[in-house]
């Protein structure tokens, strides 16, 4: 029996090495909405770590979620992708149980999916400056400065965000040309003192505590961090940021609670 399973799956692996790693998970995501069971078949049957906190682990977790698929089904539209050595990451605009954001990440081996991570929020309106949590810069551009803007970004967030040194922020930010898209805080510097300033009167916090992943294609970085925000709250932190001639100039996230471990369907943990 054994042997037979080992020769499915290699012959799945063989079927599936004709798309790319980004191609797998975009039509993995995408067949929430299309209902296309091939998809299912990029997943490793023998191995899939779950780190949404929400899903039981293994492929079967992943079936679970669709078995229970609201009426009329999901929605799913990726609107950024990219690739990082073994892994993959994807900015994409849900319908999963109400109008969602989310950032997922899979990680694969020899061909197939074998974990997953992901960060959700609700939709909010647009914020100060009129930008979506989804809208701007899509396409990744400068695939030989990928190693460059991982290094400015990771130094950005330990520097600016882990240790707090604000006074940094222009060695990393284009103060003249940075966008924001996040739901609060308005374009610019000028935009993300005034929110800092807001919380800091209110007494609310953002602390960035760990930073556990930075991955990037390009001109676009993900950092997958852990921390406090709000009344603080223990949340995770993902943050993609666009790049141009070496700074930052765009950026997009989605902040997520990390419910309590008794509440967890899987012992995966969040990152």
């Amino acid at each position: 029996m054994q042997a037979v399973q080992e020769g499915a799956l290699e012959k799945l692996k063989s079927i599936t090495m004709e798309l790319s790693n980004r191609e797998k998970a975009v039509a993995l995501i995408e067949s929430l909405e299309t209902g296309a069971r091939e998809p299912a078949g990029y997943i490793n049957p023998h191995k899939y770590i779950q780190h949404n906190l929400a899903v039981a682990d293994g492929i079967e977790g992943f079936a679970q979620v669709l078995a229970h698929a609201p009426e009329g089904g999901f929605k799913a539209r990726v609107v950024r992708s990219f690739e990082d050595g073994d892994y993959v990451v994807l900015h994409t605009e849900y319908d999963f149980f109400g109008p969602k954001v989310g950032f997922d990440i899979f990680r694969f081996e020899q061909g197939l999916i074998v974990e997953h991570w992901d960060n959700l929020a609700d939709i909010a309106p647009p914020n100060p400056s009129g930008r979506t949590q989804l809208d701007g810069a899509a396409q990744v551009a400068d695939p030989e400065k990928t190693e460059d803007n991982k290094k400015v970004v990771r130094q950005f967030v330990s520097e600016v965000l882990l240790e707090g040194n604000s006074n940094q922020i222009t060695d990393y930010v284009n103060a003249d040309l940075y966008l924001q898209h996040n739901t609060n805080v308005a374009d610019g510097l000028d935009g993300l003192g005034a929110a800092l300033q807001y919380f800091a009167e209110n007494g609310l916090v953002m602390e960035y505590d760990k930073v556990h992943m930075v991955l990037g294609e390009g001109n676009f970085v993900l950092t997958v961090s852990e921390g406090k925000f709000g009344q603080g709250d223990h949340v995770a932190y993902y943050d993609l940021f666009r790049l141009e001639d070496g700074k930052i100039v765009e950026h997009w996230d989605v902040i997520q609670p990390i419910p309590v471990a008794s509440e967890w369907k899987n012992s995966n943990g969040k990152f």
